[in-house]
């Protein structure tokens, strides 16, 4: 049975609520599952908690979300591009949970692979350590970190199947396979669909992860920061 859903809109519909939390893969502008962002503005939900590497800029990626004043939290490892992220955080708006990048990346895969935490020495005696447990092993002190399962989690592939199996391409692969597990209901966008089963020796996400896919609208990649050669 098709895992297909005609469009991003439809997808969500039902599963996104007010207060939930979403989990979304991305590094930059580069893998953001951009019509699932969309259809997410669209759906109205408010209250949001935003699980991803990063927030996008400003009105682009997950800054869209910031602009309609739809996110109560974040928990990301960067924010740095993002001025009207910074205006929110510094008025109250915005509550947010840093999490070093890698520590970020392991909550997201713990969560996936059923684990409710784990120790890290990473973070011990700086503020990402307050408040939380530590234990002490082999002599050195290590920081207890938690798994996160998202409510929903929204990823970009760059080919899949109908039954939801995914693949990536270059650097847009980052966090999406991570997100993709993380999520109770996990709905994908896929620049391509093929009719036939994807080969199982390219899959990176298997379909029993993914409950919900559709076909991403053909668009022009943004690019976060642009360097150049000056020409001489």
């Amino acid at each position: 049975m098709s895992k297909l859903w005609p469009g991003a809109a439809e997808a969500l519909r039902e599963i996104v609520t007010d207060g939930a939390t979403i989990a979304v893969g991305g590094f930059g502008l580069s893998g953001n599952p951009s019509d699932l962002i969309e259809a997410l503005r669209d759906s109205g939900a408010t209250g949001l908690t935003i699980v991803s590497n990063n927030m996008g800029v400003d009105g682009k990626g997950l800054g869209l979300l910031l602009e309609n004043r739809q996110v109560a939290k974040v928990i990301a490892s960067y924010v740095g591009e993002n001025k009207l992220f910074a205006e929110q955080y510094l008025n109250g708006e915005l509550e947010v949970e840093f999490a070093p990048q890698g520590t970020l990346a392991e909550r997201l895969r713990a969560g996936g692979a059923g684990i409710a935490g784990f120790y890290t020495k990473t973070g011990v005696g700086t503020q990402v350590a307050e408040g939380k447990p530590t234990a002490e092993f082999d002599g050195e002190t290590y920081l207890l970190e938690r798994g996160i399962v998202a409510d929903v989690a929204l990823v970009h592939a760059w080919r899949a199947d109908c039954e939801g199996n995914l693949i990536y391409r270059h650097t847009a692969r980052n966090f999406n396979p991570l997100v993709a597990a993380a999520g109770r209901i996990t709905v994908a966008e896929a620049e391509e669909v093929v009719d036939d089963y994807l080969d199982p020796n390219t899959i990176v996400t298997p379909g029993i992860f993914v409950e919900r896919l559709v076909t991403a609208l053909p668009r022009v990649k943004d690019i976060e920061q642009r360097t150049v050669r000056i020409a001489s």
